[in-house]
């Protein structure tokens, strides 16, 4: 006989997330886009729910050696930003390898020429295919693939802009941060086909109005990260808003109690009767 479900038991696991966001493009374009992956539908954790590429951090994503192919942050400035006493880099690590692994976007540079990697010739995007599954089943790593390539990854260009742990009550639980990159302009993300069923760039406004209408399915942390980008009205307005940020307080839902079989509801701070839960 199995032991009763210890809410307070569910182990808190790190997680990193990133808003990869682009100008919008076509005739009559305005404002820019975010890319936005939907998860498959028996995905342990939000099936079906539209996100943005991310996980759960491995322990690959630590460690001195991975210090020396990112560019532009140190170990000890993220961590301060995080307010963690060390292993912050970690974070932004973790939201570049599960962004190529999902997306096929790699967030990086070349060490040589400092100029963004570009996928526009096939043999090039043919070999970082390749890697990207390489990454994903651990074959190989990503120091391994920036000394390979001759690369940095662009930590220095992602900006933290929100922290959000899920609510007590969830049988998975994860503290995860959110990251925000402008969306390299040689790469065309993808989803995989695995953890993820589908994907699309979207305007803030209207993957919000879509989400209103049932059309897309979102987690809290989700809804509240795209009004934060539909402030803005350019590219660069958000990025500039977002550096601007500093270290973001720490978003803790609960969980409201409701009857059987009615729909579970989720309040954040500020909402009503936030307080009065436990």
């Amino acid at each position: 006989m199995s032991a009763p479900f210890d809410p307070a038991a569910v182990p808190i696991r790190p997680a990193a997330t990133v808003m990869l966001i682009r100008d919008a493009s076509g005739e009559h374009a305005n404002g820019f886009e975010v890319f936005m992956l939907r998860r498959t539908l028996q995905a342990a954790f939000g099936g079906g729910m539209y996100v943005f590429p991310g996980g759960r951090l491995d322990d690959v994503d630590a460690g001195p050696a991975m210090e020396g192919v990112c560019d532009g942050l140190t170990d000890r400035a993220a961590s301060d930003l995080l307010q963690i006493e060390s292993g912050g880099l970690a974070y932004w690590v973790a939201a570049i390898r599960e962004c190529f692994e999902e997306a096929g976007v790699l967030l990086g540079r070349s060490a040589a020429t400092g100029d963004v990697i570009d996928f526009h010739d096939p043999t090039v995007e043919a070999r970082f295919n390749v890697a990207r599954h390489a990454i994903h089943d651990s074959s190989v790593g990503l120091v391994e693939l920036c000394e390979a390539e001759g690369l940095r990854l662009a930590a220095g260009e992602m900006h933290y802009v929100a922290n959000w742990v899920t609510p007590v009550g969830e049988v998975r639980r994860f503290d995860t941060r959110f990251f925000l990159a402008r969306a390299p302009l040689g790469q065309e993300p993808l989803h995989d086909d695995n953890e993820t069923i589908a994907s699309l760039w979207v305007r803030p406004a209207d993957a919000l109005a879509r989400e209103r209408d049932g059309e897309l399915t979102m987690m809290p942390p989700t809804i509240w990260c795209l009004q934060f980008l539909a402030e803005h009205a350019t590219v660069d307005a958000v990025l500039a808003a977002a550096a601007n940020l500093g270290t973001p307080p720490k978003i803790l839902p609960k969980l409201k109690p409701t009857p059987p079989g009615a729909p579970m509801e989720v309040l954040i701070p500020g909402d009503p009767g936030y307080d009065d839960l436990p």
